[in-house]
């Protein structure tokens, strides 16, 4: 194999990585808008409701994005 075969390979590798990447991000930016729009209703509680069992819930929702958070070094 040639060195421009070789340099034409890692060129197309890296465009479909960039592709993967950007598709990737696109699904975790809808995954945030999702978030967010829970989050502004109460992630579906009545907060004149609310008992243990939704904020246990909540509570490992929240162990989940600090992993998230952690493992991206946010």
């Amino acid at each position: 194999m040639s060195q421009t075969d070789t340099l034409t390979r890692a060129t197309r590798n890296q465009q479909r990585s960039l592709d993967a990447f950007m598709a990737r991000h696109a699904a975790v930016a809808a995954l945030l808008e999702r978030l967010t729009s829970a989050s502004a209703d109460h992630f579906g509680a009545d907060p004149e409701r609310v008992l243990w069992a939704e904020a246990s819930s909540l509570a490992r929702v929240e162990e989940l994005l600090e992993e998230a958070a952690r493992f991206i070094g946010a």
